[in-house]
This record gives structure tokens, sequence and C-alpha cells, in this order.
């Protein structure tokens, strides 16, 4: 099952300024997969990003998130129909019900946000970019056998096409037998 989370994480520039982040994981392999940064994001750009994802990497069987007037646009739930994506939102204040989010968004704030001032939006898009192909090309994850989560990505899709290729060769010995070969 394809299942995304779509999250905001908040911060401040160097002057004081609002800035606002918006996250999304593969509930599955704990990939980022995208991380956008500005000052506010509306429903568009949300809708943006599903598109962009989707495009790369197919679109999801479900979308997890909060009630952020963003995630309940009504353009972002034609946008979920249109695609056969169904809609998963948070009880609003329940922490568990987003366990893999809240880890994804406690190590970019610990692992990046923490560790940077940003001078604007533009260089906190660069630096949160550069912190998220790190974090699924070269951080280990304990969750996933200490592979990163690209490593865990592709092990697992491996390890369906020999399973794939295994059921059909399982598949094709009775038919043949039963043609008389």
């Amino acid at each position: 099952m394809k299942s995304e989370r779509m999250m905001r994480v908040f911060d401040r520039d160097a002057a004081g300024r609002r800035l606002k982040l918006l996250t999304g994981i593969d509930e599955f392999t704990r990939e980022g997969l995208a991380i956008r940064v500005g000052r506010s994001f509306k429903a568009t750009p949300v809708k943006e990003v599903l598109c962009e994802v989707g495009q790369k990497r197919g679109y999801r069987q479900f979308l997890r998130s909060d009630n952020g007037s963003e995630f309940i646009a009504r353009m972002i739930k034609e946008f979920l129909v249109e695609n056969q994506i169904q809609a998963a939102y948070n009880e609003p204040g329940s922490r568990w019900q987003n366990g893999k989010g809240e880890s994804f968004n406690g190590k970019f704030r610990d692992e990046c946000l923490r560790m940077e001032i940003f001078g604007n939006w533009r260089q906190a898009k660069v630096i949160a970019e550069q912190w998220r192909k790190f974090y699924n090309t070269q951080r280990p994850h304990s969750s996933l056998g200490y592979q990163t989560p690209n490593e865990f990505r592709h092990d697992w899709e491996k390890q369906r096409r020999l399973l794939n290729s295994e059921t059909k060769k399982k598949l094709a010995i009775p038919m043949a037998q039963g043609l008389g070969a």
C-alpha cells in the first residue's frame, strides 16, 4: 500500500520572518519525497507538490495529513478524487497518529533547521533540499535495518521483482503440464 504523509514545519529566518516548510514522506520506505519552503502555503502549492511526487513515483493510495486548511481545501479534495487517492486526516492533537511524520520532522528540525540560520526562504529551500537528499541516500535508519530509505526501497523493489518472477515460473509449470508439454 502506497501511503504519503504531508505535514507542516515552522521556522524563522535570520530577520525573524516566518518560514513554513511543507514536508512529504513515504510512510513505508521513510523516504523524504518533498520539502517545500515558503512564507505560507495555500492549496495550489500543495497540489503542485502532490502532482510532482505523483509523476515521479506514482500516485499514492492514501494521503495522510492534518486538518490544515491547505489540506482540506476543495481543490485538494478534487485532486484526490481525480487520482483515486483516499484522504486520511489526523485527529487534532493526536501525535500518536502521526509517528512516522513526527519522526521525520523531528530529524529534519534537529539535523537541519536547528543547525542553520537562514538568510531568507530561498536559502532555506536550497539547504532543506540538500538535507532531504542526504536523508534519503546517506543517513541509515534503525527502523529500516540500518539502510538508507533509498537502499531500503531498492531492496524491496528487487525482492518484489524476484517474487513476481518466481510466481510466474510456478504458474507456468502447471499450465505447461496441462497442455501436455
